[in-house]
């Protein structure tokens, strides 16, 4: 490890809040990694995963010592679905995160490095998409997807892209393509003023190009920016899917918790409180730790 990132992790060590968002998240990745390989292994084997067992004498059973947290409609145990619900969320926002911190991380260096039309072009483009209701892109594009507007075949790729679920991969794409402006405009900004600093014109003095100077003094001094904003995507992605899978167009066939809190909410009613709150009480805890994790991160790797 070198001496400068050596020195961020002790400074991330010394900040308790972020060390125990850092422990929460480990948690909910390791659910959910549990999650991707026990229902690859029920799949090849033909068998329902655990969170998918249904027992009809055990339907809308209220926590106990066997059901931690209930069952719902169907005698399925709700802490298995929640558990199970980590693996949908924190996919879309990995994978949505990434696309968004590609995007926006390239266009900013590339309009704050070159100016010109191509900084007015990447300045039309963010402030296109600012514009752009996000949401109702969102749903949008989703509902494309998920409601089989699109030809068999092109249906079957975007079904094996997203694990089985056509919806999945509508919203990593959709949030993906609405989550990286705010990136672009803090990187294009930070790659503006590290153009006008002593060590990138000491470098073009000295004969490097702009490739190099893109790759060895630009890139290595915005990307705490990126990993700071990735993190906070990451947490916005996961509660937009919430909302998507919530309204009925994002994932159909995967354990969800804007399914389960659609679910919930219906027989709410009744006094079946624990559906909704065993899916809301994760993703708090999920969003609330990526957030603080996030918060942490700006302390630890831009101390100024």
């Amino acid at each position: 490890m070198s001496a400068a990132a050596s020195s961020r992790w002790r400074r991330l060590r010394r900040n308790p809040v972020g060390m125990i968002a850092l422990a929460v998240v480990l948690i909910y990745v390791a659910l959910a990694a549990g999650t991707l390989i026990v229902g690859a292994w029920c799949r090849d084997r033909a068998v329902p995963a655990p969170w998918e067992i249904e027992e009809p004498s055990c339907r809308y059973a209220p926590p106990s010592t066997r059901f931690l947290l209930g069952t719902d409609y169907r005698g399925r145990s709700v802490l298995a679905r929640a558990a199970a619900g980590s693996a949908t969320a924190l996919q879309v926002g990995l994978i949505s995160g990434a696309i968004a911190a590609v995007i926006g991380t390239f266009l900013g260096v590339w309009a704050g490095s070159r100016g010109g039309w191509r900084d007015n072009l990447v300045v039309w483009l963010y402030s296109t998409f600012a514009s752009m209701p996000t949401l109702l892109f969102i749903l949008a594009f989703a509902l494309l997807v998920s409601r089989s507007f699109l030809s068999p075949e092109l249906l079957r790729i975007l079904r094996s892209l997203g694990g089985g679920d056509p919806g999945l991969l509508a919203v990593y794409v959709a949030i993906g393509l609405t989550g990286w402006v705010s990136l672009c405009r803090v990187v294009r900004a930070e790659t503006m003023k590290l153009q006008r600093l002593p060590f990138v014109s000491a470098a073009r003095v000295a004969g490097a190009g702009e490739t190099a100077i893109l790759f060895r003094h630009l890139l290595p001094n915005v990307f705490h920016l990126v990993i700071i904003y990735f993190t906070l995507n990451c947490a916005g992605a996961i509660m937009l899917e919430v909302i998507v899978s919530y309204l009925g167009f994002g994932v159909q066939s995967l354990p969800s918790w804007g399914i389960m809190i659609s679910d919930g909410q219906e027989r709410l009613w009744r006094g079946v409180w624990w559906e909704l709150a065993g899916a809301t009480g994760f993703m708090f805890l999920l969003v609330l730790a990526l957030n603080l994790l996030g918060d942490a991160l700006r302390d630890a790797l831009d101390p100024r």
